[in-house]
């Protein structure tokens, strides 16, 4: 069916305002491509400058709180972000998964917290090497979605970003038999939740290091609906192959 392309960058731990031109650069880029939806998830210090300068794409953060307020130092609340100029928010990110032990409950929890100030979600679910040299990665990584996914799932505020763990900044990238195999895992996990006609409307992103080299044969994949990039989303060059392949 005809999903339309979303493609989004996660400038994750990068980017200081002398970066925002690259943020002009890329909002050009997206408005030359209107049939391709195209944000960055940037530094949370970097949404309202990057919002005056967007252009055709959208702003987005990289994570937020579950909390609407509260004595929760250092962290920031979805209506925050919405505020500072965010449209969008990942949830899941493994690096967030693993680095600060969140879990599946957290993960939902965050989603619908964005969800609740306006904020549409990008929720994250991947394997580490282990588990996909162990086989069934599929089943592993399909129960994460099933736990993680919040009540409401729908396609007009929610997407879902696979991102294989080992894969991530490493140049590697899994077979495309085995990209193939898992998103189309991942959508009968969804059907089997939300119904086939919600999960055949819902977007399903790659986003284990995809570049302006893979990025085509990545999004020619039946149930691969864009890609969630990372160093290759951090200049306009490097991203502009990417979004032109969604197109």
């Amino acid at each position: 069916m005809g999903r339309r392309k979303l493609v989004v960058g996660n400038w994750k731990m990068n980017g200081l305002r002398a970066q925002l031109p690259e943020v002009e650069a890329i909002g050009a880029l997206a408005a030359e491509r209107p049939a391709v939806e195209v944000g960055l998830c940037l530094p949370a210090t970097l949404i309202m400058a990057a919002s005056q300068v967007k252009g055709g794409a959208f702003v987005g953060a990289q994570d937020c709180h579950m909390k609407d307020n509260g004595a929760h130092t250092g962290c920031l609340s979805a209506a925050m972000l919405a505020e500072a100029g965010a449209s969008w928010t990942i949830v899941g990110h493994s690096e967030r998964r693993q680095d600060q032990g969140e879990t599946d409950a957290d993960v939902a929890a965050k989603a619908l917290a964005a969800r609740a100030a306006g904020l549409k979600v990008i929720l994250c679910v991947g394997e580490s090497l282990d588990v996909r040299d162990a086989g069934g990665a599929e089943d592993v990584v399909s129960a994460q979605l099933l736990a993680s996914l919040p009540e409401g799932a729908a396609a007009d505020w929610l997407a879902i970003a696979y991102e294989p763990i080992w894969a991530i900044g490493t140049g590697r990238i899994p077979t495309m038999e085995a990209v193939e195999a898992m998103h189309k895992a991942l959508r009968a996990a969804l059907a089997s939740r939300i119904g086939a006609g919600e999960a055949n409307a819902m977007r399903i992103l790659y986003g284990g290091s995809m570049n302006g080299e893979n990025a085509a044969e990545l999004m020619a994949i039946e149930d691969v609906d864009g890609g969630l990039v990372g160093g290759a989303s951090l200049t306009a060059t490097k991203f502009a192959p990417v979004i032109a392949a969604a197109g």
